[in-house]
Formats: structure tokens, C-alpha cells, sequence
């Protein structure tokens, strides 16, 4: 085997995290690997050539990218010419659907080179239709997600189960970070106080939709602190107004120390919830939408899952109680929190719930099985 070459592709600073750490292990696996990417400051620290930085490809929202297409289309064009011009072994796509699904088309069209996606498109919660193109222009998909093998196999697609980079994140931060309670209020300046952890969401309008609800759901209780994990990128100022005339704590940059001290939590959906899971954190799952009814009806008749949090998702049941549109109210919040911080047995129930669920994602290793994976089916 000569010298290998990889060329992948991220969208955003999940994506620069997954893929160095999937790097480091390629590297592993293969010393001699060389990589060239659109990426980030973490794929660039682990080595090979950025070609741009992710920040100039991720535009949210309708009018940023109406303002930047000809930017999104030149980057994309110079991504296609790129690959072409370097001619790696493979290209490795991680997440970021959007633009990896148009560039997996091209290279499937226009080259012989073998597409691999690492965490696979979230297909099964939307856009369904997208199973054809995957199908068509991706040789291999490697996802990280256990539920995912079932539905791309009932679509006639196999593909590869490689764990989860989140339990290793969790893993790793544990068997590091060996703090106490009273470490942990004093460095962060908190009450002496058990701790409801707060996570509403990383966007602004997550926060303005979920926060002020849970605050007054999580206030009933005045023998516990509340503490809210800041999001990145979120600004003290942003925050400031909905801490006014509350006793609620903010802490930033800080979310796992917070999830190991916290005695129960309330999460707007997405990776949080998995991770307070994993932090074995009983837990309520609130995620707000202003036309709640409207959601509600859809959620029944086009999303083609049963659950929005990732906790359920991989469980396959209902674990984590999930406080949707009309059902996220001030009282059911408050019911819950109640339940889980009084009730012995309710709460043991979501906390066996967990060990099921960490059962099945399997021990830590994602990159390294991945790594291991994608250099056995190159080497063929």
C-alpha cells in the first residue's frame, strides 16, 4: 500500500472536531496518510492542507444564503476542481448534508474516486427522499447512530456502525476530570445547594422560546440552584435579560462540569440530551415551537419518527419523559422535575433506561472503528 490519500469535507465546528478526531486515528491506522480538506483549525492542528475554513461555507438561514450564493457556489466549484486537480484515494464527507450531497454527485459522476460518509445524514427524521441519491453517489456511509443500520438496511442500503463520538467525549472527559461538588461551586461561584441544570438549546431563538419557560418551571423548587450551560457563541449580554429578577446562575464553556454535578435537568433536544444521558442525569426533554398545534399534527403525520430526543431515539422507547409544542406547559415541566427529584423509583426507572440505551451505542472507539473500517475497504 503507497501512499494514501484523503480528502474530506465539514460544514461546521462539529464537523472539524469529528474529523480530526477521525483523522488522528486514520493516522493510526495508516502512518503514511496524507490529507488535504475543507475544514477547520482542529483537522488543521492534527496536519495535511486546509484548501478554506468551514466558517466560509456555513451561511444559516434563507437570506444569508441568498446574500452569499455566489460565494456558496464558487466554494463549491473550487471543492469539485480541488478534488479533481488532487486526485485523493478517497473523499470523506462528515455531516453537512446539504453541500456533501451535491459534491458526492459530482465525484460519483464525474470520477472514480470512492465517496465515505462519517455520521450520515439524518434522512430517517426528513427528507426520506434522499436515500436514492446516498444510494447512487456514496460507496460507504459510516454512521454513529445504532438505529440508522435498521432503517438503511429496510431501504436496501447497508452500512457500517461505528459507535458513538459522543460517549467518547464523555468517556474521556470522566476519566479526567475527577471533581468534587464543593470544587465545583466554589470555583464557579454557585450556592451550596444541589443543582438543576438548565441546557435551552445553542440558537437564539431556541433560548427566546425555551428559557423563560423552564426558569419558571425549575423556580418551584427553592431548595436546589438553578444553572444554565451557556452555548457557544451565545453572548453574557444575550442572556442578561432573562436572568433579570431570577436566581438563576450562568455558567460558560463549562457544560459537562456542570452535567457531572447536577441532580436532575431540563434539555431542549439534540446532542444535549444525549450527553446528560450519558452523564447519567435524569432528565426532561423541552422543546418549544410557537405554533405548537400546528406541530403537533405534523409531527404526526409527516416526521416519520415517534421521538425527538436522541435518548429515545436509541432506546426504541420512551425513556426521557419529551414536553413537545402543546405539551411543553410551566405545569407538566414542573410535574416532571417534581417526579423525578421525589420519586425514588421514577427516577431509578430513567436511569436504568440510560444503562439500556449506553448498551446499545456500545463502548467508546468511534473514530478508531471508523479509521480501522474505511482503511480495510481501501486496502481492498
Amino acid at each position: 500500500m503507497g501512499i494514501m490519500k484523503y480528502y474530506l469535507i465539514v460544514g461546521e465546528a462539529s464537523g472539524d472536531l469529528h474529523a480530526s478526531h477521525l483523522m488522528a486515528a486514520l493516522k493510526e491506522e495508516d502512518p503514511r496518510a496524507e490529507f488535504r480538506f475543507f475544514g477547520g483549525d482542529m483537522m488543521a492542528a492534527v496536519g495535511g492542507a486546509m484548501v478554506k475554513h468551514y466558517k466560509e461555507l456555513a451561511y444559516m438561514g434563507f437570506i444569508p444564503v441568498l446574500l452569499h450564493l455566489r460565494t456558496i457556489f464558487a466554494n463549491m466549484k473550487r471543492c469539485k476542481e480541488d478534488i479533481v486537480a488532487w486526485s485523493p484515494d478517497v473523499v470523506v464527507l462528515v455531516d453537512y448534508p446539504g453541500f456533501n450531497l451535491d459534491i458526492a454527485k459530482f465525484v460519483h459522476a464525474k470520477t472514480k474516486i470512492p465517496v465515505y460518509y462519517y455520521i450520515s445524514p439524518k434522512i430517517w427524521a426528513w427528507k426520506e427522499y434522499r436515500i436514492k441519491n446516498i444510494r447512487r453517489d456514496v460507496d460507504e456511509l459510516f454512521s454513529i447512530l445504532p438505529f440508522e443500520v435498521e432503517f438503511f438496511e429496510g431501504h436496501q442500503y447497508p452500512i457500517h456502525y461505528v459507535g458513538n463520538p459522543t460517549v467518547d467525549e464523555v468517556t474521556a472527559f470522566k476519566a479526567t476530570n475527577p471533581e468534587t461538588f464543593a470544587d465545583f461551586i466554589s470555583d464557579n461561584e454557585l450556592a451550596d445547594k444541589p443543582i438543576i441544570a438548565l441546557l435551552a438549546g445553542s440558537r437564539k431563538q431556541e433560548i427566546k422560546d425555551n428559557l423563560p419557560d423552564m426558569i419558571r418551571a425549575a423556580s418551584a423548587f427553592p431548595d436546589y440552584q438553578l444553572v444554565l450551560a451557556a452555548a457557544p457563541g451565545i453572548s453574557p449580554e444575550y442572556y442578561a435579560e432573562f436572568v433579570k429578577g431570577t436566581n438563576l446562575q450562568v455558567i460558560f464553556g463549562r457544560t459537562y462540569r456542570l452535567l457531572q454535578q447536577a441532580d436532575v435537568a431540563l434539555v431542549t433536544s439534540g446532542t444535549a440530551t444525549l450527553e446528560t444521558a450519558l452523564f447519567r442525569v435524569p432528565q426532561v426533554v423541552c422543546y418549544h415551537t410557537p405554533v405548537g398545534k400546528l406541530v403537533s399534527f405534523l409531527r404526526k403525520h409527516i416526521l416519520k419518527v415517534k421521538f425527538i430526543s436522541l435518548v429515545n431515539l436509541i432506546a426504541g422507547r420512551e425513556v426521557v419523559r419529551e414536553l413537545v409544542a402543546d405539551t411543553m406547559t410551566v405545569e407538566n415541566m414542573r410535574n416532571e422535575l417534581k417526579r423525578l427529584l421525589f420519586q425514588e423509583d421514577y427516577r431509578r426507572k430513567m436511569l436504568d433506561g440510560y444503562e439500556e440505551m449506553a448498551r446499545l451505542l456500545g463502548p467508546a472507539g468511534a473514530p478508531r472503528h471508523a479509521a480501522r473500517e474505511m482503511v480495510k475497504l481501501l486496502k481492498k
